[in-house]
């Protein structure tokens, strides 16, 4: 690789790391690199283009229009060197480079993140680069191997999916709120009491419930309290604050040991589907089936065909 291309390919990162970053000192980070270091880099990018990328000020970082060309331009350069990549690791078989997963917050960190650190002190030259949210991520525009989501995953024609499991919710309290304000056995008793609520994009999501015909129905809950993060929903409860609607796989800790106690309102024995995503677009890579594999036997008791 001559000089030039690989300056070139430097300011490129640089450039592409500072704009999904939203600044220098955190693309920086992600670089492992120092702030002037990427600066200079951009810098540079943009004398050799003779156009400027990026409206600077004191307190953002802007795309100008011509940066803006240019950004998409540098995702297809990167992505299809990601896809080169990809087909030479999927030849080798080999377990390696870097994956970038995006995760659930409180599934990922609690359940996935276990299992990727057993994959990766079991492949050492795989490499993690994992992310957390709750929203929906656009994994070719955002460069992402690999997600992890909670719910219908829906029709994608770019994506790949695979089952990894199912998660069942209940609803539960503390035993002291339980003990204070009563122990509900009906969906109508619920408007007594205050109820704790997941908020996922500006609204509070409804809970599950399956009726006396057995039939599940979506109850729309007017919350005490909206909390838009899930251990901090399961901390609320077990200290109290009210009502809650918790997946086992977050709330069992808490069951175990009292904080928490689950009523006798039935709910649905699953209630969302646990899927894996990939592009379509992309040869399933070695890194990307080794975790997809042990997601699956980690959270499945059989493993089920990919879709």
């Amino acid at each position: 690789m001559s000089l030039n291309l690989h300056s070139h390919l430097q300011g490129i990162s640089a450039f592409v790391h500072t704009v999904e970053a939203g600044s220098f000192t955190a693309a920086a980070a992600r670089m492992g690199v120092s702030k002037s270091a990427t600066g200079k880099s951009v810098a540079r990018l943009e004398d050799r283009l003779g156009i400027r990328l990026l409206d600077r000020t004191t307190r953002s970082l802007n795309l100008t229009v011509e940066g803006q060309a240019y950004y998409q331009s540098c995702l297809k350069v990167l992505e299809e060197l990601n896809a080169a990549e990809t087909l030479l690791a999927s030849r080798k078989r080999v377990v390696s480079g870097t994956l970038r997963i995006n995760l659930p917050i409180s599934f990922g960190r609690l359940c996935v993140m276990p299992v990727l650190m057993g994959v990766a002190s079991r492949n050492p030259d795989l490499n993690l680069d994992v992310s957390f949210t709750d929203r929906q991520v656009d994994l070719v525009e955002e460069g992402i191997d690999l997600v992890v989501r909670i719910g219908d995953p829906g029709a994608h024609a770019s994506l790949v999916g695979r089952s990894i499991g199912r998660q069942h919710s209940i609803i539960c309290a503390a035993p002291t709120y339980l003990n204070s304000r009563g122990r509900p056995t009906t969906v109508e008793e619920l408007d007594s009491h205050d109820c704790l609520a997941f908020g996922k994009d500006g609204r509070p999501l409804p809970w599950a419930v399956v009726g006396l015909d057995g039939t599940v129905r979506l109850l729309t809950i007017r919350p005490r309290h909206t909390i838009c993060h899930g251990e901090a929903l399961r901390d609320a409860a077990a200290n109290g604050l009210g009502l809650a609607y918790l997946s086992t796989w977050l709330a069992a800790e808490d069951l175990r040991i009292g904080r928490l106690e689950a009523v006798s309102i039935p709910t649905p024995v699953e209630d969302a589907p646990i899927s894996a995503l990939w592009p379509r677009s992309r040869d399933l890579a070695p890194k990307v089936r080794a975790v997809v594999d042990a997601l699956v036997e980690a959270f499945m008791p059989t493993q089920p065909t990919e879709s």
